[in-house]
């Protein structure tokens, strides 16, 4: 296990990258490590995560009170608890604002297609959870909608979540999800992605135990089948990760909602035309 000197340096190191990365502006985002079985190891408030030094950290105990350190906690601490109290398993937990992401997260567009197989294979899928006002009580009550079956998630209007094993493997978590929507983008806008099929994409799930990945809650390729399940989530949590893929024969699908290309000729001539009818 990591000393307390080594995970305050680690912090530094994963908010030097996200800074780095642009993940983070100013003051954005926040950092946090297990210390022991009660305490935390927390960034603190108002400070750039990308010029932070070992001795800024705050410790906490899991109800949020400070038991060491000259500044105060993170202002989103209680997110960070709730993730704690939902999950005994997390060590870590990152929340940043990836720009292409976070667009994702406002447009109100989940990353919940089936169109990485490494993606598929480690998170599963990245739903959002509800709008929240930051730094009040709405939000570890929206993030506990998702944290049981999800490593990571956006945030309404806000950004994103990673948790994680270890503070590199929440941190590698959010670069997951920012790859993930960057190339989600391009992809729309070169015509609309294609989709794993629904067969390939259980197949994929069936990989997680060879590569070793511990994921918090099974693929439901169908969205009907989301819902209780085993009886481990609470009312109002999601209990597995839904994935959307198509039925097909085929490995590979286009997407329901494939863009529809016209030169600027055969658009006018369908106006035209249209307006004719209407006479």
């Amino acid at each position: 296990m990591a000393t307390e000197s080594q995970l305050r340096t680690d912090i530094v190191e994963v908010g030097r990258r996200m800074y780095a990365r642009g993940y983070t502006a100013s003051n954005d985002g926040n950092i946090s490590v297990r210390l022991d079985g009660g305490r935390l190891l927390m960034t603190p408030k108002n400070v750039c995560k990308g010029f932070m030094d070992p001795q800024m950290m705050c410790i906490t105990d899991l109800d949020g009170k400070k038991l060491a350190g000259e500044r105060d906690p993170s202002s989103e601490m209680q997110m960070h608890l709730e993730v704690y109290r939902q999950r005994p398993d997390v060590q870590a937990v990152v929340h940043a604002h990836p720009p292409v992401a976070t667009a994702f997260a406002v447009a109100g567009i989940p990353l919940d297609r089936a169109v990485l197989a490494e993606v598929v294979t480690t998170l599963g899928s990245v739903p959002i959870a509800d709008y929240a006002t930051p730094s009040t009580k709405e939000l570890p009550n929206a993030v506990s909608q998702y944290i049981k079956a999800h490593d990571g998630m956006l945030l309404a209007n806000h950004g994103a979540l990673t948790v994680g094993t270890d503070l590199f493997s929440a941190y590698f978590k959010m670069e997951t999800i920012e790859h993930f929507a960057n190339i989600s983008f391009v992809a729309r806008m070169l015509g609309g992605e294609r989709l794993l099929s629904r067969d390939e994409v259980l197949r994929l799930q069936g990989l997680r135990g060879m590569y070793g990945i511990a994921a918090p809650a099974p693929i439901c390729a169908d969205p009907a089948l989301a819902g209780p399940g085993d009886g481990t989530a609470s009312a109002g949590q999601a209990d597995c990760q839904v994935v959307f893929a198509p039925v097909s024969r085929e490995r590979l699908v286009r997407s329901a909602d494939e863009e529809i290309r016209l030169t600027y000729g055969e658009l006018t001539a369908l106006i035209e035309d249209a307006v004719k009818q209407l006479k």
